[in-house]
């Protein structure tokens, strides 16, 4: 069989969450079926490096889809056209994303429905494109893959999908990931904080992930506690708007928290596992891999009580109400200021994290292909 797949997101030094999906199931899945050939479709000149096999080939179609206006001519004429070009048998696209106009078979992978639930978060070209598209593709894919529970059922309920045509990846995390010994801890903190223990924010900065709500709560928790513990953040300030900034300067102990931009995979991984806690406080996710990475990494985890958040959590996690500045303040003094707590939701988040693994979840969306192709 020919399989043509929607590789736009790999990007070398470049890759977020989806992307990251994209290369650790593709990589894994191109290696352990030979039998098949697999044609990868870029929307900018690619980097070999994915290309994971010999039965991998690449194929680059302008235009590029840097802006959400372009995802329209690339979905519904570049790709297309490729596919009627390659002769391809399916297209499988783990962002989601189909081309309406092509009749093959196909495997729509859809993380979440962030942008249905919350529209107000979303500049409207976004949100606009998102919620005329994303009910067409669900019914059109021959079959969908998704990443939790919550989400499958939020497809049922939400479009009307068919719930036999779903099936459950779940998600992995990067195997970077492991605990510290105590001299690595405290060469990490001296790194990044002079020191000084820290909570880490790790995620795009953007509405839904909440880092707003959490700076006000870690505001709080310092004027409770008294205890000199940091915020550290990581990622993108994809979009700091007033809001983050009016927040950020209310701040009482703004001079605490660290901004760091995005880092390199191994970099994180030290940094993740210096942590004191991972505050991880979204008000909406399909998954949730951070909460993976701080178990892997030997941290105690502080995540949302909503949407996917429980289903990856189990019993591994402090849990907090994302709406509720005070709640995750509690959480936060809760974790920093019961050692034997810290110590029972390492144990319990390191046995957790077994349940998930990029081999599980490459296989199967295996799986899901497979019953496409059949």
């Amino acid at each position: 069989m020919r399989i043509a797949v929607n590789t736009r997101l790999l990007l070398r030094g470049k890759l977020e969450g989806i992307g990251w999906f994209t290369y650790e199931t593709l990589s894994r899945i191109a290696r352990k079926h030979p039998e098949h050939e697999f044609i990868f479709l870029f929307d900018r000149p690619f980097d070999p490096h994915f290309l994971f096999a010999p039965n991998v080939s690449g194929r680059w179609l302008p235009p590029p889809t840097r802006h959400i206006r372009l995802f329209t001519p690339w979905f519904e004429f570049a790709v297309p056209w490729m596919l009627q070009q390659s002769k391809a048998d399916l297209f499988v696209s783990p962002d989601g994303h189909l081309s309406l106009r092509s009749k093959l078979p196909s495997v729509a992978v859809i993380h979440d429905l962030n942008f249905h639930h919350l529209p107000e978060t979303l500049p409207a070209a976004v949100r606009n494109y998102y919620n005329h598209y994303f009910p067409r593709f669900a019914h059109k894919a021959t079959r969908i893959a998704t990443v939790s529970e919550y989400t499958k059922s939020d497809l049922v309920k939400s479009y009307g999908v068919d719930a036999r045509k779903i099936d459950v990846t779940w998600n992995g995390s990067n195997t970077a990931y492991h605990p510290l010994s105590e001299t690595e801890v405290m060469e990490v903190r001296q790194r990044f904080t002079n020191g000084r223990p820290y909570f880490l924010f790790i995620g795009l900065i953007i509405p839904r992930k909440n880092l707003s709500r959490l700076m006000q709560a870690y505001d709080a928790f310092r004027q409770n506690t008294g205890l000199e513990i940091d915020l550290v953040v990581v990622g993108e300030k994809k979009w700091w708007d007033a809001e983050h900034e009016s927040v950020f300067n209310a701040m009482q102990y703004r001079g605490s928290v660290h901004f760091l931009g995005r880092l390199e995979p191994d970099v994180l991984a030290k940094l993740l596992g210096g942590a004191l806690a991972l505050t991880y406080v979204p008000i909406f996710e399909g998954f949730g891999i951070p909460i993976l990475e701080g178990f892997s990494a030997g941290v105690p985890v502080i995540t949302s009580n909503v949407t996917s958040m429980p289903e990856v959590a189990g019993d591994a996690a402090v849990y907090a109400d994302p709406y509720d500045v005070a709640s995750i303040a509690e959480a936060l003094e809760q974790v920093a200021g019961k050692p034997e707590l810290r110590k029972s939701l390492v144990a319990a988040g390191l046995e957790r994290r077994k349940q998930f693994s990029w081999d599980i979840t490459a296989d199967r969306l295996w799986s899901c292909i497979a019953r496409a192709m059949a």
